[in-house]
């Protein structure tokens, strides 16, 4: 096994690199939440959308997409799983065929009631406080915001 060692000196030292820190959290963080998910039958990215339509529903699909940060064609499988597993419905509005809803069945508005208890449970599993968990959130959305004007500047260039 290579053994890390902390090189201050060279700027493309893997531990050096946020990108890598970010990517082997999130990789970790979500491998928690299988086990937590899986007797709600739900994947992580099925999870999100549930918090989304929890939260909001109903909502059109490009709300929920942009709501999500996700494109239709990845959102687009999502919703068709949940869908087929009674959690949500998907309706064309009358008025504008164009439209598409989505809303909760009675079983995905039920399912809420099991689920309260995750970010409890992801909380003790990590080991993190809810001061400490509200820091790193905070800090992920500036991030996360300075990187999206970032690349709306490189787009305009």
């Amino acid at each position: 096994m290579v053994e890390k060692n902390p090189d201050l000196q060279n700027p493309l030292a893997l531990e050096h690199q946020v990108c890598f820190s970010l990517a082997v959290a999130s990789r970790t963080v979500i491998a928690l939440y299988r086990p937590v998910l899986a007797p709600l039958g739900l994947t992580h990215p099925q999870y999100l959308v549930m918090l989304a339509l929890w939260q909001f529903a109903p909502l059109s699909v490009r709300e929920l997409a942009e709501l999500l940060e996700l494109d239709s064609a990845t959102l687009s499988p999502l919703l068709k799983r949940l869908e087929a597993a009674g959690l949500i419905l998907r309706e064309r509005l009358p008025e504008d065929e164009r439209r598409l809803t989505v809303g909760l069945t009675r079983a995905g508005r039920d399912l809420r009631a099991r689920a309260e208890a995750i970010p409890m449970h992801m909380m003790e599993k990590l080991g993190l406080s809810l001061e400490e968990l509200q820091e790193l959130n905070a800090t992920l959305g500036r991030v996360t915001s300075k990187a999206t004007l970032a690349l709306a500047q490189e787009e305009r260039t």
